[in-house]
Parts: C-alpha cells; sequence; structure tokens
C-alpha cells in the first residue's frame, strides 16, 4: 500500500541516488523554514518518498533576521529527533555572509560544518559583496572549505560566468538547488544551474526546501531526473558520502 501511495505522490521523481539532503530548512521554529515540529515530520516523510535517507538541516545565521547560534540550532535539533522516529537527520548552517559571520571567523569561533571543514556560505541575492573573493580566502585560512549555496540562484552572474571558474580556481565547492532544475527560481536560474552541470562545476545537490510548496515542486519534477543522472554520472557529486 505505501509504495502504491509513493508512486502516485512522485511519479518519475527518484533522488535515492544523492542519498543525503544536505541543504534544507527542516528544523522547526528558528527561522524562514519549518514553522513546527509537526511540519517538520511532514515534509522529511515527503523527502524520504522522493529516496532521500539522509538529512543535514542547514538553518540560516542571518543576524539581521535569524541570530541562531549552536544552542539554538542543536535545541531544534534534538525537538525534531524526538518526534521522528528515524535517527537520520544532524545539523549544520547555512551562513550568510555579512558582519557576524566575518567576525566569527576573524576570531576563530567553531562553525557549524556539514562534513569536516565544509561550511555551507550564502551571500546577497542583490548582489556580491564587494570583497567577496576575499571573505571566502579568509575563511580558507581558517582551515575551512567554502561551500558556495545556489550558485545559479545569483541571476548577476549570468553576464559574466568567468566567476565559477574564478570559484573553482579557488577551491570553493559549489551546492546546486535541486528547485532551480524546476524552474521553481525562474529562467536566468534555470538556465545557469543547466549550464553550471553541463561544465562539470556541480559538487553538491541540495533541496533547499523550506514548506510544502517546494516539496510539491519537487514531486512534480519528473523532467529534472536527467539532470540528476548526469551528475551522478559526472562522479563528482559528494553528497553520498556525507554521513548523517
Amino acid at each position: 500500500m505505501f509504495s502504491i501511495f509513493k508512486k502516485k505522490s512522485s511519479p518519475g521523481v527518484d533522488l535515492s541516488g544523492l542519498v543525503t539532503d544536505m541543504h534544507s530548512h527542516l528544523l522547526p521554529g528558528i527561522d524562514d523554514g519549518s514553522p513546527d515540529t509537526v511540519t517538520s515530520v511532514t515534509l522529511k516523510k515527503g523527502l524520504e518518498e522522493l529516496g532521500y535517507s539522509k538529512f543535514i538541516a542547514t538553518p540560516h545565521i542571518m543576524w539581521d533576521m535569524y541570530k541562531n547560534t549552536a544552542s539554538s540550532i542543536d535545541a531544534a535539533l534534538q525537538n525534531l529527533l524526538a518526534a521522528d522516529a528515524k535517527n537520520n537527520i544532524r545539523a549544520a548552517a547555512e551562513y550568510y555572509m555579512d558582519d557576524y559571520f566575518n567576525e566569527q571567523v576573524k576570531n576563530d569561533q567553531p562553525l557549524l560544518t556539514l562534513s569536516g571543514k565544509k561550511v555551507l556560505v550564502e551571500f546577497s541575492f542583490v548582489a556580491p559583496p564587494l570583497d567577496l573573493k576575499d571573505q571566502l580566502f579568509q575563511l580558507q585560512i581558517k582551515g575551512y572549505e567554502p561551500v558556495l549555496a545556489h550558485p545559479e540562484r545569483y541571476a548577476y552572474f549570468a553576464s559574466n560566468k568567468t566567476i565559477y571558474q574564478d570559484f573553482k580556481s579557488m577551491g570553493c565547492l559549489l551546492q546546486l538547488n535541486l528547485l532551480s532544475l524546476t524552474g521553481y527560481y525562474g529562467k536566468t536560474p534555470q538556465e545557469l544551474a543547466n549550464w553550471l552541470i553541463s561544465k562539470n562545476f556541480i559538487d553538491l545537490v541540495g533541496t533547499d526546501l523550506h514548506h510544502h510548496r517546494h516539496l510539491d515542486a519537487l514531486r512534480q519534477g519528473k523532467h529534472i531526473m536527467p539532470a540528476v543522472q548526469q551528475l551522478l554520472q559526472q562522479g563528482r557529486l559528494l553528497n553520498p558520502m556525507l554521513a548523517a
């Protein structure tokens, strides 16, 4: 009965080869993602029906809006673990590269990592920081490996795609949002996503799931499967190696 429901809810979508969703906002009540534990459990179950078996939740740390710390993130994680029978989720963070983040890096404050020293970072969708490359370099000096969240969503890079090669040359990892492949964010992110895949630039993929609308878009996204298969065949995706 369960397998029949699964096929009806997400025909043609099988993300099991990715194993780990390493970018989501499943933790309850601490950012613009899931508002409560019940929603978190429902969203997580929906992703499991799409094939995911491990999860790394990455709540925002954006000091003007979401003043999360290791303690607040762990508290939300424990609430979810208490409500969910499976022990297949852990937490990191999605760091906005603001002054607070820069001070943490400068003062050697421990950062929440995806795995090892891999740190998920993001910046403004309006314009990049003027000192972006220097910020990334300072992060690397401290021994971290920057993972740039959803680089395809920075539409201002569309006219200067050489920046992506610069990121790769610097040793940054690039993380693609699966929702970009569905066209959820618009045409430019979708085109950039496919271009990045064609250049073999993508190291990680995540759902960046916030709510049920995102889950529904993924459920209806069977047309993204060729791109997912291409990513898996390229042999550089790190998702399956990330332990939950």
